[in-house]
Parts: structure tokens; sequence; C-alpha cells
């Protein structure tokens, strides 16, 4: 069984997205160059940032048509993290709200990559 093992976004500057994630997330990126920077986690999660000017072959779409999520274990968190991001400064695209499939809001990155936040509907 083939398994997707990354997720890769385009930006407009590798370099700048780092710092942003960087200080978003409190942790470095294993590497890093001016036409791409990636990001690995505790739990093998990969987040590839490449220049949106030198991928190949182009891309259609860049910012906002994916989202990049993160699950919390309460309600409480979800709450705590659009606060802290609300105050770094981060682009609010929806406040905390309770959906079909749990309670979530979405924030933006400079490029417009939608970062949901969320807490799963207990079932």
């Amino acid at each position: 069984m083939t398994t997707p093992s990354m997720t890769m976004i385009y930006v407009d500057s590798p370099e700048k997205s780092a710092e942003f994630y960087r200080q978003l997330l409190g942790t470095e990126p294993v590497e890093q160059s001016p036409t791409f920077a990636l990001f690995i986690f505790n739990n093998g999660f990969k987040l590839g940032m490449w220049s949106k000017h030198t991928v190949e072959p182009v891309p259609a779409v860049t910012g906002g048509g994916t989202e990049i999520c993160f699950m919390c274990e309460q309600p409480q968190q979800v709450d705590a993290l659009y606060q802290q991001w609300r105050d770094k400064g981060l682009t609010i695209v929806q406040s905390p709200v309770e959906l079909d499939f749990g309670y979530t809001f979405v924030a933006a990155d400079p490029d417009g990559h939608r970062l949901r936040v969320y807490k799963l509907n207990d079932e």
C-alpha cells in the first residue's frame, strides 16, 4: 500500500514562510533554502514549503485551496489557540463555531493557506 508522507504548500518565500511556521509552531525547519523549507513533526507529519516561483510543473492554484488541520482534544484548546493566533496577528477566516463535525476555527498563513483547528464531536 502506498502511504502519503508529506503535505507540500506553494509559497511566495519559503524563508518567510519557514519563519512564520517556526514562530507559530515553536519548532525549527529540518531543511531550508531560498526555494524550499521542510518541517518534520514528532508524529511523523512533514510540511514542505516550495517556492511557487520555482516549482515544476507550475501550479494552477496557490494558497487557500486546501487546509492544514490541527486536532485538539478539548474545546478549551481550540479557544486557547484561537486567542493565541489572533494575538499574533494571524488572519482569522472563521471565528470559533460549532459545525456538524465539531468545534472549529480557521486562520490563514501569509500565503492564504487555511489553518483549521478543531475538536471532533464525541460520538
